[in-house]
């Protein structure tokens, strides 16, 4: 790895938009460099990549790699499953197609939004002939912005309960820069180590959602089920009574928190955000699996809603 040139980097940056920072194994890449490389030139072609040094991380070492399209990214990280992303890295011009959906403390062009109207007693009978017991309280309909506090629905142990939880994942520590937390509030990188140990039942939750926004030129696009009154969800997962600094004014607090899974885009978010969509279940059978399979079943539901599901709406009213 070389350091690049100026004029190089000011090529590259123009010439390969989509660019993935991986961590550098602590024993080195070894000959796996060199399949990596071989698997790049054969696949992907000399001309439609880059591999430059991606500075550090933490105490890790990183590469960057470039390219022109997403699905070229994709599928090189699907072809070496063990490479480690840098997740949530907020560097300049980063767009790995793995990075959290919205997280990004350097581009504010990535809308973290959502709008949620559905009833705690309409949530209650979705799931009639289960048991869910109701500790949220009253939940107001409107907008959901990082770092609220919106309902869930996740397991107390022996049932299904319906709380409130503070949207924001812990972020990985070594994406921090400063003792404050504000939260991831999007996962997509599920091989990571740092979201494995969240990944079991017990840590997942289903967040329900009327609509929600991708940005766009002078505000939001809005998105919302192509059948009007489909409920649906996102896939969450949740972890309880975290402590740390959501705000320096604040302190530590402790909190429950929450954030729900990205994957590629279907056809109708593509069009207005072509790297990333939540992943939206509407149908029961799905809301089980997520809430109780094995993770080897629940993340095969990591994929987008199917295409023609959903319908750009206009903004949802602001509550009165």
């Amino acid at each position: 790895m070389t350091r690049r040139s100026t004029p190089q980097a000011k090529i590259d940056d123009s010439a390969f938009p989509v660019r993935v920072l991986i961590c550098v194994p602590e024993m080195g890449f070894g000959r796996r460099s060199d399949a990596l490389h071989e698997w790049l030139a054969t696949r992907i072609g000399r001309g439609n990549y880059a591999w430059h040094g991606g500075g550090r991380g933490g105490t890790r070492d990183r590469i960057a790699l470039y390219f022109r399209e997403p699905d070229a990214a994709s599928a090189c990280l699907t072809a070496f499953p063990d490479l480690e992303l840098a997740d949530g890295t907020c560097l300049p011009g980063y767009s790995s197609p793995y990075l959290p959906f919205g997280r990004s403390e350097d581009d504010d062009s990535v809308c973290n939004l959502y709008n949620q109207t559905t009833t705690q007693e309409a949530m209650r009978q979705l799931f009639k002939g289960l048991s869910m017991t109701d500790r949220a309280g009253n939940v107001a309909p409107g907008k959901v912005y990082p770092d609220q506090l919106a309902p869930i629905i996740r397991h107390d142990g022996a049932s299904l309960e319906l709380v409130k939880a503070r949207w924001g994942m812990p972020s990985p520590p070594s994406v921090l820069k400063t003792q404050r937390d504000p939260g991831v509030t999007n996962v997509r990188n599920l091989t990571s180590p740092h979201w494995r140990r969240w990944l079991g039942p017990a840590h997942r939750c289903l967040v329900p959602v009327t609509a929600f926004a991708e940005p766009i030129k002078g505000g939001n696009q809005w998105f919302a089920p192509a059948e009007a009154g489909t409920p649906m969800f996102f896939a969450g997962i949740e972890v309880r009574g975290w402590t740390s600094v959501r705000k320096v004014k604040d302190g530590e607090t402790t909190d429950d928190l929450y954030a729900f899974l990205t994957c590629a885009p279907n056809a109708e978010v593509k069009s207005v955000h072509p790297k990333a969509m939540p992943v939206i279940m509407t149908d029961p059978r799905d809301w089980e699996t997520w809430l109780s399979a094995p993770i080897e079943i629940a993340s095969k539901l990591q994929r987008p809603l199917p295409d023609g599901q959903l319908a750009l709406v206009d903004a949802p009213p602001d509550a009165s």
